[in-house]
């Protein structure tokens, strides 16, 4: 294993702390409309609601907002882990979602993009959240990215 890569132990050590706060930064930030707890290291998140893959439940996840055009841009870094985030799968079956940045909500469609397209719009993604860049050194995986558009 590379000097910066994440073992499987730190991952998982990682994510017992995350998952609890993600859960809820998401309901802050809904009943607050962003105005509280809107950003991680003085850059802005947004909320993704999709559906899950396996269960079909609602499910609201905090990521890093990447302005593209008329959407976003979703990065399934997960920190550089060597697994993509879970709900990677469920962009993958339903890639309909929702996207609250501050109190502005937008109906999207996830599309993964192809090698080409990642090395198009991950200028993007780096300018708005530099990490994105140490994250993919980190992992040997093809950090999956998502181009959100309206639909």
């Amino acid at each position: 294993m590379a000097e910066n890569e994440m073992s499987e132990h730190e991952f998982k050590r990682h994510r017992q702390f995350i998952k609890p706060f993600s859960r809820l930064n998401a309901l802050v930030y809904r009943l607050t409309g962003g105005r509280l707890m809107s950003q991680f290291q003085g850059r802005d998140f947004m909320l993704v609601t999709m559906i899950g893959a396996k269960s079909g439940k609602k499910r609201v996840i905090p990521l890093m907002h990447v302005p593209y055009k008329d959407g976003v841009i979703v990065v399934a870094s997960q920190g550089g882990a060597p697994k993509s985030p879970v709900w990677y799968k469920n962009l993958i079956a339903h890639p309909d979602i929702e996207v609250q940045v501050k109190s502005r909500k937008m109906k999207l469609r996830a599309r993964q993009v192809d090698d080409a397209e990642k090395a198009l719009v991950w200028p993007v993604c780096v300018k708005h959240y530099s990490s994105y860049d140490d994250y993919q050194a980190r992992t040997d995986r093809n950090i999956p990215v998502f181009v959100c558009e309206p639909r």
